[in-house]
């Protein structure tokens, strides 16, 4: 993980996870809960609530007495791309970079690869493999106690997650809005027809 500007990270910084069990140790107000932000945040987050702040714009470094404010925040996830079932697009990538930016003007942009993409494309990319900015892969501080007195139905949400079939329940609901939104157009389009139809009787009588 690269940051920039995101919360406490003041300067551009990397984070390794190798294999195995990655730790992050130190005490309270030094910046561990940041870690988790930027990579929720880098997955798509868009509620400031569960980034710990008011507005999106909090998450961008606000500067201390040494270092002034800066002007964006920007966080990249590096994901390593050959012990997986990558999808066809990727196949020739060892690694894929997701990235997002924020500006202090309120623009922002998502990456994939370094090229601009839509949050939509970064959503599609994680589905079903359980990592994902509201999937079980981050479980943050008091997560543990949302998961044990979840309700029923959101408790199913992150056992499809694991299962791996959000993705396809995603493309039916997709898919099911598109056809809605087609009989939508055919009843207007019949309307139409039907008004056309009844202006051309009435010249005719005419």
């Amino acid at each position: 993980m690269e940051v920039l500007g995101f919360k406490s990270f003041a300067e551009k910084t990397q984070i390794e996870f190798p294999p195995g069990v990655t730790a992050v140790v130190g005490p309270n107000g030094c910046g561990k809960s940041n870690v988790v932000d930027a990579i929720r945040w880098a997955l798509g987050e868009q509620s400031p609530k569960q980034l710990r702040g008011k507005a999106m714009e909090d998450v961008i470094f606000n500067g201390t007495e040494a270092k002034k404010p800066l002007g964006l925040a920007e966080v990249t996830l590096v994901f390593s791309n050959e012990n997986g079932k990558p999808l066809a697009e990727y196949l020739d990538y060892s690694e894929i970079a997701v990235s997002r930016r924020l500006f202090r003007s309120g623009e922002s942009e998502y990456l994939i690869n370094k090229v601009p993409c839509r949050l939509k494309d970064i959503t599609d990319l994680f589905l079903g493999t359980g990592v994902g900015h509201r999937a079980y892969s981050i479980v943050e501080q008091g997560k543990m106690e949302f998961v044990l007195n979840a309700k029923p139905e959101e408790r199913r949400i992150l056992i499809e997650e694991a299962a791996g079939i959000t993705k396809y329940k995603d493309r039916k609901a997709a898919a099911l809005r598109k056809m809605e939104a087609t009989q939508q157009n055919l009843l207007r389009l019949s309307d139409v027809i039907g008004e056309i139809r009844r202006q051309m009787n009435f010249s005719t009588i005419l």
